[in-house]
């Protein structure tokens, strides 16, 4: 009995170890973004390995924003201040429109719809509220930089 015990144990370690291990990997591999598309000041993002949870989104978008903005100049504000970027899983790439996909149009080809998988969208009202949407949750960056959760309605 002591025997099978052991085993199922060192079994169970290894599980967990391999796990914590994938676990990492998916939080230090870097975000490769694809391509990013504009329409006013609404921005699409296409990326690949994104950050998993809510915090490593949140951390991602504040550690790259300055490099976005000279990157690819996003966000785009509108005249009044708003913007919306929305980073979206590129996963299979691009392909031909069949039925509830989202579409290029600044893509003047067959193929210019991905999957409609939003992992993140930034979105700032006016000139002060930014607001963070996950599929987890929203949160706000408060005046002082502090993150913090908002119920949804």
């Amino acid at each position: 009995m002591i025997e099978k015990n052991k085993w199922f144990i060192q079994a169970l370690a290894l599980v967990v170890a391999v796990a914590l291990g994938y676990l990492l990997w998916l939080s230090w591999r870097p975000v490769e973004i694809v391509a990013v598309h504009q329409r006013d000041h609404f921005s699409d993002v296409l990326v690949k390995s994104f950050p998993v949870t809510d915090r490593g989104k949140i951390t991602w978008w504040l550690k790259n924003k300055e490099r976005l903005k000279a990157s690819y100049g996003i966000p785009k504000p509108a005249s009044y201040g708003s913007f919306n970027i929305t980073f979206w899983l590129f996963g299979e790439g691009y392909k031909k429109y069949r039925y509830d996909e989202l579409c290029f149009t600044d893509l003047h080809r067959d193929k210019n719809c991905i999957d409609k998988n939003p992992l993140f969208t930034v979105r700032r009202f006016d000139q002060k509220d930014i607001l963070f949407i996950t599929y987890e949750g929203r949160y706000k960056l408060s005046e002082n930089g502090e993150i913090v959760e908002v119920p949804r309605d």
